[in-house]
């Protein structure tokens, strides 16, 4: 018999990644979570984020997130999109599709960041050790792209932690040929 994936009812999870950086120098605000026991992302680094509620806009969300996550009230005009991903059945027990806008957001040099919020603590990483850090295997992948500001559009299948296979396109900017 097959799974709820495997027969069509699946559902769409609409959210957003954020990654802030600091003006002026090469640090990059990564959420360390540890926070809840029970988290599914327990002991990863990751950028801020989450769930896009009914009636927001990624851009929306984005803002909504860092203020919950991080005490940040930041305007809309200081995200700008990077990426869209992709993550097929990403919870399989919900038999969940996420589709994650991935966002950059710059801060001023002196902005006051929390240095715990509700999901973990907010480390500032030099963007050079991003990649050291303990990440989701798919981030791997994309982050790159993020830290040189290169727009991308990607699909990453996991089974459980480990990524199966992913697909990335780096998008092209000005008229399309």
């Amino acid at each position: 018999m097959p799974n709820a994936f495997e027969a069509g009812h699946r559902k769409v999870i609409p959210a957003v990644l954020v990654y802030l950086e600091r003006a002026g120098d090469q640090a990059m605000l990564m959420l360390y979570r540890n926070a809840k026991p029970d988290d599914y992302h327990q002991g990863k680094y990751n950028g801020l984020g989450g769930k896009c509620e009914p009636d927001e806009s990624p851009r929306a969300a984005a803002r909504r997130e860092i203020e919950e996550e991080a005490g940040l009230r930041l305007p809309p005009d200081v995200f700008k999109l990077c990426g869209i991903l992709q993550f097929p059945n990403f919870k399989p027990q919900k038999s969940e599709d996420w589709v994650v806008w991935v966002y950059v957001a710059q801060l001023p040099p002196d902005q006051a960041v929390w240095s715990k919020g509700p999901e973990g603590d907010l480390v500032w990483v030099p963007k050079s050790k991003v990649l050291d850090l303990s990440l989701w295997q798919g981030d791997r992948h994309f982050l790159p792209l993020v830290l040189a500001k290169r727009p991308f559009a990607g699909t990453i299948w996991y089974s459980g932690q480990d990524v199966l296979r992913y697909e990335l396109d780096e998008l092209v900017t000005g008229p399309a040929r």
